[in-house]
């Protein structure tokens, strides 16, 4: 039976288990033999990491053409008009190619959210708002790409959702073990 685990990754932690000497790894959280992480958040990032025993499901987890849906909650400096928001929806040029169309839409900043340490900065003349974002691809830094070509740069960005997976009830640094899902 195939092992899955949600990991809630802070910000500043890497996506592997071996040590780099600049940063915390999964090492420092996750005490568990033969699971490998299903995809990668940006040091940088925060938020639903799967792990898994299964290189079947870890290959079907990450392989774009399942096209998994992934949901991200994102804070942008600035407020997002309407036309950026549909850009989003729409697809965005990006240098790499077009992107798939998106699901995106503002919301109020989640509540329960923890604190990033360090913490995002603010500015006094700029707002900032919350975008959730679900796409259907991977590429490298899309969302944070994404924001930043319809004007709204990524202040922070929190992974919440894996196909049916979410952050639902897990702090951050925390991990749980859940049955494998049908994806």
């Amino acid at each position: 039976m195939s092992r899955i685990l949600l990991f809630n990754k802070p910000y500043g932690v890497i996506c592997q288990f071996s040590k780099d000497g600049l940063h915390p790894t999964l090492a420092d959280y996750i005490a568990v033999p033969d699971v490998y992480p299903a995809g990668r958040l940006d040091t940088d990032s925060e938020g639903l990491l799967l792990l898994t025993d299964d290189g079947k499901l870890q290959h079907r987890i990450t392989d774009p053409k399942h096209k998994l849906p992934k949901t991200y909650w994102v804070q942008v400096e600035g407020i997002p008009d309407e036309a950026a928001m549909q850009k989003l929806r729409q697809g965005v040029q990006l240098k790499d190619g077009p992107t798939l169309p998106a699901e995106a839409q503002l919301m109020d900043e989640p509540s329960g959210l923890w604190l990033r340490d360090p913490p995002v900065r603010f500015r006094k003349a700029i707002p900032t708002s919350w975008v959730s974002l679900t796409i259907r691809e991977g590429r490298n830094r899309q969302v944070r790409r994404m924001t930043a070509a319809v004007g709204y740069p990524t202040l922070r960005l929190i992974r919440y959702q894996i196909g049916d997976l979410t952050l639902n009830g897990l702090p951050s640094g925390e991990w749980r073990e859940q049955q494998a899902p049908n994806v």
